[in-house]
């Protein structure tokens, strides 16, 4: 039997420097720092997106053996079929545009619908960012609750070109 009632907590990434990251996301996407516990060894900042969406940034273990960058693909425009994060924006084009007047290097594409653009992009630790221009309202539910927000988040390898 499958769980019932599951809906998306967090996320939790780890990085060797969490403030670096933790500034990109809030100067970048809006995120806002919230409490975070304390755990003594390492740091941890615990960013959130309203209503409901976190992000956990956690102090990378030293004695880690797993791999610190997670993309080895460069080259943006090789993004859209590799795993990445997806958040959806109402205001598209200035935001690309900001991205670009900070440096940042995008890659931009239209969906086969011709109303659904997108951006690629790396965040100081090249993972892979996406953004969309919300067309439509993402409606998820949340137990009972359902909200109206334009985010959505994509765990897997996206194969849309």
């Amino acid at each position: 039997m499958a769980a019932a009632g599951v809906v998306l907590n967090h996320i939790a990434r780890s990085s060797t420097d969490v403030k670096r990251l933790a500034d990109f996301y809030q100067e970048v996407l809006g995120f806002e720092r919230i409490d975070s516990p304390k755990f003594g060894e390492f740091e941890v900042i615990w960013l959130r997106l309203p209503p409901s969406f976190s992000l956990h940034l956690i102090e990378r273990d030293p004695k880690s053996k797993l791999a610190e960058v997670p993309s080895t693909v460069l080259d943006p425009s090789a993004l859209p079929r590799g795993h990445h994060i997806s958040f959806g924006v109402s205001n598209y084009d200035a935001f690309v545009q900001s991205l670009k007047e900070k440096g940042i290097e995008t890659f931009e594409k239209t969906q086969p619908d011709g109303k659904t653009k997108q951006v690629f992009f790396f965040d100081p630790d090249v993972d892979v960012i996406e953004e969309f221009n919300s067309v439509m309202d993402w409606k998820w539910v949340v137990g009972k609750q359902q909200a109206n927000f334009f985010m959505k988040v994509r765990l897997t390898a996206e194969v849309s070109e």
